[in-house]
């Protein structure tokens, strides 16, 4: 015998379902982490791909068969290294040996989108030597390593005070003049993102010059900007507060820095906390990834953009990050935290064009 549900109780169970949402949320679309390999991010060595998915098989399936995030970018190429086409040990063709066909296929096999890091702050002065030598050619040499792998690119410029700007818009140009900026991103080489400091108050001018002339909704230039990691993990309001001053803007340092559409960036937290695995890593509940949920998913423009709500998340960072911490790696994956958190927020696999204003 089959019975029928009222009106007044079906409205109540669709209240029950979303009474944890919060009001006027907005879909997450960007779910990520940087990758370092096995090797303290320079990936100098062809990994084996069974012991690869060993130490990694938790990114791309959380428990359930569904990845745990939607995007992994792949960190550090040299930009020195990529501009010279260099070839040795490490390197072929100026890009790390271990970021090869068989890793990015790993990923967006599970519709997963990779993007490739250049920079660091590792490489910061190399950024400075090549932006100067030959921005063009590194811009087309960027671009033509996209178009061989089918990822992205991830500019990581840390030079803090005197970063060469106008060099960069040239990178920028000659990326964009081999593939142009696409609000649907289906050309996996189309994306071209940026890394900005925690906040407005690091990378001032390199934030300011993005924020105005490359990240705006009216005249996009790149997809979107990651607002990094601070030295250390941050407290819920903290690291509110960091995000809040990009989309707020910063208009008191020098030079002053314009608001930034919440629909172009995302916040940034650490998986990994020395020697232990963080709770963003190992347990949802509680989490940043948690505490700051309603947050990212509401938090209103403040001067640029029309919808409310970031991005979303990236996690710094996937496997082995340095000498210094664990690895995410069996024991330590990072499936109760960063693959609840997917399950949570119902991260969309692949990854949807993303909202442009």
């Amino acid at each position: 015998m089959t019975r029928k549900i009222s009106s007044a109780c079906l409205l109540l169970l669709v209240f029950f379902f979303n009474a944890s949402l919060p009001a006027h949320a907005t879909q997450i679309q960007v779910y990520g982490a940087w990758h370092c390999g096995n090797d303290f991010c320079t990936w100098a060595s062809v990994r084996d791909m069974t012991d690869f998915d060993t130490k990694n098989h938790w990114i791309i399936d959380r428990g359930d068969g569904t990845p745990s995030v939607n995007l992994v970018v792949l960190s550090f190429v040299n930009p020195l290294k990529l501009l010279n086409k260099t070839n040795d040990s490490g390197d072929v063709n100026g890009a790390p040996i271990g970021m090869n066909s068989a890793v990015v296929s790993y990923f967006t096999s599970h519709n997963i989108r990779v993007i490739l890091s250049i920079g660091g702050i590792t490489y910061t002065s190399f950024w400075d030597q090549a932006l100067a030598s030959n921005a063009t050619q590194l811009g087309i040499n960027a671009a033509q390593l996209a178009t061989q792998l089918g990822v992205g690119i991830e500019i990581d410029y840390e030079n803090n005070t005197s970063p060469n700007l106008s060099a960069l818009q040239s990178f920028i140009t000659d990326y964009r003049s081999i593939h142009p900026y696409a609000s649907t991103g289906a050309n996996p080489a189309s994306r071209l993102t940026i890394d900005l400091a925690a906040g407005d108050q690091y990378l001032v001018p390199l934030a300011a010059t993005a924020t105005a002339d490359w990240l705006t909704s009216s005249n996009p230039v790149l997809d979107y900007a990651n607002a990094m990691v601070p030295n250390r993990q941050p407290s819920t309001s903290s690291a509110e507060s960091n995000w809040q001053q990009h989309i707020s803007g910063y208009p008191r340092i020098t030079p002053p820095v314009p608001a930034l559409a919440p629909a172009k960036m995302t916040g940034s937290l650490y998986i990994v906390t020395g020697k232990n695995p963080a709770p963003e890593c190992t347990t949802f509940s509680g989490s940043l990834e948690d505490t700051t949920g309603n947050f990212v998913q509401t938090v209103p423009p403040a001067g640029a953009g029309t919808t409310s709500g970031m991005l979303g998340y990236m996690f710094w960072a996937a496997e082995c990050q340095g000498t210094h911490s664990v690895c995410t790696t069996p024991p330590n994956t990072c499936q109760g935290g960063v693959g609840v958190g997917s399950k949570t927020y119902n991260v969309p696999l692949p990854m949807p064009p993303l909202r442009q204003n």
